[in-house]
């Protein structure tokens, strides 16, 4: 099995404070499970991370990784949510975490 670190994607742009965070990791599950996200099953939801708007995603198989990866744009919608979020999906590693952040609230 694949270390936990190849098998998760960084996910920003969630939307915060719109629901409980319990209700959120739930969309993101469903969201990143769905054939048409190019989803599959997924293992763990972190969500809140230490920063705001950030999910962590592991998947059960790293294929689905790469899957998810290669999907244009991820438009989360729900019908709990006020209107679709577009969301921004990464490879995770240790840093990109911050990387992220940066690119949110200083776009180049």
């Amino acid at each position: 099995q694949a270390a936990k670190s190849t098998r998760t994607v960084v996910t920003a742009g969630v939307p915060h404070g719109l629901v409980q965070d319990e209700v959120m990791a739930d969309i993101l599950t469903i969201h990143f499970q769905r054939p048409r996200n190019n989803g599959g099953d997924v293992e763990e939801v972190r969500y809140p991370t230490g920063n705001k708007g950030v999910a962590h995603i592991t998947f059960e198989d790293q294929e689905v990784v790469e899957s998810v990866l290669k999907k244009d744009k991820h438009l989360l919608e729900d019908k709990r949510l006020p209107r679709c979020y577009p969301l921004t999906v990464t490879r995770y590693c240790d840093n990109v975490s911050s990387f992220l952040i940066y690119l949110i609230v200083l776009p180049v």
